[in-house]
């Protein structure tokens, strides 16, 4: 499939060079254009990489290669939501030797220096500053988001029908939601668990085993569907099952019962979580949770030359903004020539129009890039030194649907 590439430098400065965490992006992905094509006003270019099973005359850039795809691999099966993508990337982060900042405290930067800080547990934004950075001098950001299309449990799930317990879900993002059907289905996400002090942590979720199913009808009870296509009532008919109401509970007490009916999520449900966390069910104050596909991601083809996975949208982007970043700064010399500051944003909710907290529309990064200057002049810089900054940056945002598209502007026309 051939990559599409849209470069839009508007009104460039004199100043914009291309950051050398643009130069890492060729090795990120067997999909991505390099960006030596910036210059050479190239619109379309195709692969050529080969597959990675065929022969190669360079053969260490092959094993590179399947390195970094087997690296996707395991980030993918990884973040199965936004949150464990985000504790994923710090993690990697931290194993890289970048020093994480609090948001609420002051922050001590240095040139030379690697830093990072999340927001909602499912937002991050890491930067590397250049050994030769000076007041004025730009910001080189690759941004990303770490959510994708998937469906969510309501804040009351519980429900049951024909003696079957049911999970009420809501769809989040634009998904294709008839190939959630017939498909083996667990939940993840995050949970607030309250301690015996009183007081309240946030605890990351997985159930890797199969818990719940979207069935389809039988051919027999929906005679059309191959001539009248496939057309789900989102409300009425995806809803995942559970499990089966047990005599012991449809024999209960009615005064039982009724209290139970006022749980807003089935105990069976709350009781797996706890013991996956470690936990008692009372303990459980709240949680955010996805329905996700238990099937791993992995490599497929005669020449294992494809991708079979969940979520590419945009995990896969996010992936490679991570990586580019940690690989461009891998070493002290690194940086050493650099005049800019390396950047990366990864947002949430971008599916969903980006207006949170956590999202692009937020004005986290711009607040950060104001944070940053104001840390390396070691006095009150005024509006002037941010100005030039953003006159001197550009924002690459990269997203993946099918091939990947990368745009450039310059955080001037913003």
């Amino acid at each position: 499939m051939a990559a599409i590439a849209r470069f839009h430098l508007l009104q460039p400065s004199p100043l914009l060079q291309p950051s050398a965490i643009l130069s890492k992006f060729h090795r990120a992905s067997p999909f991505f254009i390099s960006s030596t094509n910036i210059n050479r006003g190239c619109g379309r270019t195709l692969s050529t990489i080969p597959p990675f099973r065929c022969n190669s005359e360079n053969g260490s850039s092959t094993e590179s290669s399947r390195s970094i795809v087997n690296d996707l691999l395991d980030y993918l099966n990884e973040s199965w939501t936004q949150f464990h993508a985000t504790a994923e990337a710090k993690r990697q982060l931290l194993d890289a030797g970048f020093h994480l900042l609090n948001e609420n405290e002051e922050w001590d930067l240095k040139p030379g220096g690697r830093y990072f800080f999340t927001r909602n547990m499912s937002s991050l934004v890491a930067f590397a500053i250049g050994e030769k950075y000076s007041i004025g001098n730009g910001f080189h950001v690759i941004a990303a988001h770490t959510d994708s299309p998937c469906l969510k449990l309501k804040p009351k799930s519980a429900s049951s029908k024909s003696g079957y317990l049911l999970v009420n879900v809501q769809t989040y993002g634009g998904g294709l939601w008839h190939t959630w059907f017939d498909r083996d289905l667990s939940v993840a996400g995050r949970v607030i668990v309250r301690a015996e002090d009183g007081s309240f942590s946030h605890k990351l979720v997985k159930i890797k085993r199969p818990l719940l199913r979207v069935p389809t009808l039988a051919i027999h009870l929906n005679r059309t569907v191959n001539t009248d296509g496939f057309k789900p009532n989102l409300e009425t008919q995806l809803i995942p099952l559970l499990a089966t109401e047990t005599d012991k509970t449809s024999s209960e007490p009615n005064e039982k019962s009724s209290a139970s009916s006022k749980d807003p999520h089935h105990q069976l449900l709350m009781q797996i979580l706890s013991d996956e966390l470690g936990c008692e069910v009372k303990d459980i104050a709240s949680m955010e949770l996805n329905v996700c596909d238990t099937q791993p991601s992995c490599l497929g083809g005669a020449n294992d030359e494809f991708i079979f996975s969940g979520r590419l949208d945009n995990l896969a982007s996010s992936f490679c903004a991570l990586r580019a970043l940690v690989d461009a700064c891998a070493s002290p010399e690194d940086l050493a020539d650099e005049h800019a500051i390396r950047m990366i944003a990864l947002f949430d909710n971008e599916e969903v129009g980006s207006d949170s907290y956590q999202g692009a529309s937020a004005p986290t990064m711009f607040e950060a890039m104001r944070r940053i200057i104001s840390c390396l002049g070691q006095q009150s810089v005024g509006e002037c030194g941010f100005a030039r900054a953003i006159r001197h940056s550009f924002l690459g945002t990269l997203s993946v649907a099918g091939a990947y598209i990368f745009f450039l502007i310059n955080l001037n026309t913003i």
